[in-house]
């Protein structure tokens, strides 16, 4: 099952398959397997990209079934005479791979479609994602922990550059701080714009 899975997120994004996910607005900001929520989520995320400036995202999530969607948007300030990008976009998580005894891991599939928006300049992202992760629960701690990688593949194009599909390496950790509240903490290593930091704080219902 994870080899099959991994094949087929190869070629959606191989293929720039126009698909509903993680990165969808170009921010570092990866997921984990889970949704930590039962109806809805609303959070707020800052972005630290790779080659300066700093992103602000409000996020809500809600769920459909075993697929949850997300919606996002918020602003990047690139510092300096950079203009500001407008970003919005929407991204949907899908979980395709339980743990056992053979494979300790929890899988989901993550995908989406976004854009970062300003005169002369705007970039569209659609990038899809196999996050691999296990909840982690320290004993006598009322704390939970989900560290993940997530592998992801995004078809990446706009004004003044050459469409491309750029590969990150997604490593992050959600942390379960109470019933209603998580922080959360993520970061990109590869190909720009997958690169960079971020820090969340989301609210479940």
């Amino acid at each position: 099952m994870p080899r099959y899975t991994l094949l087929v997120l190869v070629l959606i994004a191989a293929s720039g398959a126009r698909v509903v996910g993680a990165q969808a607005t170009g921010m570092p900001s990866f997921n984990a397997p889970y949704r930590a929520f039962q109806r809805s989520e609303l959070g707020a995320v800052f972005s630290f990209p790779d080659g300066g400036g700093t992103g602000f995202e409000g996020v809500y999530r809600y769920a459909s079934g075993t697929l949850d969607i997300g919606l996002r948007g918020g602003i990047v300030d690139p510092g300096g005479a950079g203009k500001a990008v407008l970003l919005a976009g929407v991204e949907a998580r899908e979980r395709v791979i339980t743990h056992t005894i053979d494979f300790p891991l929890d899988g989901a599939i993550v995908f989406g479609a976004g854009a970062g928006l300003v005169s002369g300049g705007s970039t569209l992202f659609v990038p899809v994602g196999l996050s691999l992760g296990r909840r982690v629960e320290p004993q006598g701690s009322t704390i939970s922990i989900v560290p993940y990688v997530q592998p992801t593949l995004s078809f990446v194009a706009g004004n003044g550059r050459t469409s491309a599909v750029e590969f990150g390496l997604g490593l992050g950790a959600d942390f379960r701080l109470s019933r209603v509240l998580d922080a959360r903490v993520s970061g990109g290593l590869g190909d720009h714009p997958l690169t960079g930091v971020s820090i969340g704080a989301v609210w479940v219902h």
